[in-house]
C-alpha cells in the first residue's frame, strides 16, 4: 500500500513538472514561429549588409544596426563582465562583513532596477557630460544592467565549489588568493561562463537605454564617440511606423536578434566544452 502510494505521488510530481516544462516551451516556441514566420521572407544579403532606404524605396537593410548592436554589446561586456566576476568572486570569498553586505544589497538593488533608469543613469552622466549621444554611453546604460546577473551567477557558482577543494588546497600551502584564481573559479568556470552568457542575452534586445544614450543613427558607425544605430532600435523605431515595409524589416530585424544571440550561445558552449570538457 505504502508503495503504491509513494509511485502515485511519484508519477503526479512527473506529470506536474512536465506540464510546468510544456507551460514554458509552448509560448517560447509560439514566439520563434512567428518571428520566424513573419521575417524571413525580409532576409537576405542586402538586409544584411546595406543602410537602410527611405520610405517608398525598395531594397535597403539594416546592416548598421547589426553593426552598432555588436559595438554597444562589446563595450558593456567588456565593462560589465570584469566588475560582475570580481564582485562575485569577492562576495564568496571574502564578503562576510559589512561591505561585503553592502555589495549584495546594491547587486539586489540594481537586479530590480528597470532598464529605462539604466539609460537615464547614462544619459545623465555619459551624453550630458560629453555633450553627444554615443556607443560608449550605451554600453555603460547595458554594463548597469549586466553586472548585478554576472554578479549572483558567478557568486552563486563559486558557492558551489565544495569546501574540501579550498582546505585541501590551502593544507597545501597554496596562497587562498592563488586558491581562488586557479583552482575555486577554474572550477565553477561552467557556471560562471552561463551567467555571463545569461547577462549577454539579457541586454541584446534592450531597447529603453540605448534611446536615451547611443540614440541612432541612419549609417555606418563614425567611432565609438558617436551615435550608433542597433537592432533593438531600429526594430522599435519600424514598429512604430504605419509602413508595411519597414513592418516587415521589423520583423526581419527582430529574427536576426535572435539568431545572433543564439549563435552566441551554441558557439561559446562549444568552445568551452572543447577547450575545458564541459
Amino acid at each position: 500500500m505504502r508503495w503504491n502510494k509513494r509511485k502515485l505521488t511519484d508519477r503526479i510530481m512527473s506529470f506536474l513538472a512536465a506540464s510546468c516544462v510544456v507551460i514554458a516551451v509552448v509560448p517560447l516556441l509560439s514566439i520563434l514561429y512567428t518571428v520566424t514566420v513573419n521575417g524571413l521572407s525580409s532576409i537576405n544579403i542586402d538586409f544584411l549588409t546595406k543602410l537602410p532606404r527611405p520610405v517608398g524605396e525598395a531594397g535597403g537593410g539594416l546592416g548598421n544596426a547589426i553593426e552598432g548592436t555588436f559595438i554597444v554589446v562589446g563595450i558593456a561586456c567588456i565593462i560589465g563582465l570584469p566588475a560582475g566576476i570580481l564582485s562575485g568572486v569577492y562576495l564568496s570569498e571574502y564578503g562576510d562583513n559589512r561591505f561585503g553586505r553592502f555589495v549584495s544589497f546594491v547587486a539586489d538593488v540594481l537586479a530590480g532596477t528597470p532598464s529605462i533608469v539604466a539609460g537615464i543613469f547614462g544619459y545623465a552622466f555619459i551624453v550630458l557630460y560629453f555633450g553627444s549621444f554615443s556607443a560608449i554611453a550605451g554600453g555603460v546604460a547595458l554594463s548597469v544592467l549586466m553586472v548585478p546577473i554576472v554578479t549572483r551567477t558567478t557568486e552563486e557558482s563559486l558557492k558551489l565549489v565544495p569546501g574540501s577543494i579550498r582546505e585541501a588546497s590551502l593544507a597545501l600551502g597554496i596562497p587562498g588568493w592563488k586558491t581562488t584564481l586557479y583552482i575555486i573559479i577554474s572550477t565553477a568556470r561552467g557556471g560562471i561562463i552561463t551567467g555571463a552568457l545569461l547577462s549577454i542575452a539579457r541586454i541584446s534586445g534592450e531597447t529603453a537605454p540605448l534611446l536615451f544614450t547611443s540614440f541612432g543613427n541612419m549609417f555606418w558607425a563614425g567611432g565609438i564617440d558617436k551615435p550608433v544605430s542597433t537592432l533593438p532600435v531600429q526594430i522599435y523605431t519600424y514598429a512604430i511606423t504605419p509602413f508595411p515595409d519597414w513592418h516587415a524589416k521589423a520583423w526581419g530585424g527582430a529574427l536576426v536578434l535572435i539568431i545572433l544571440i543564439l549563435i552566441l550561445n551554441i558557439g561559446v558552449r562549444l568552445f568551452t566544452k572543447k577547450k575545458y570538457g564541459m
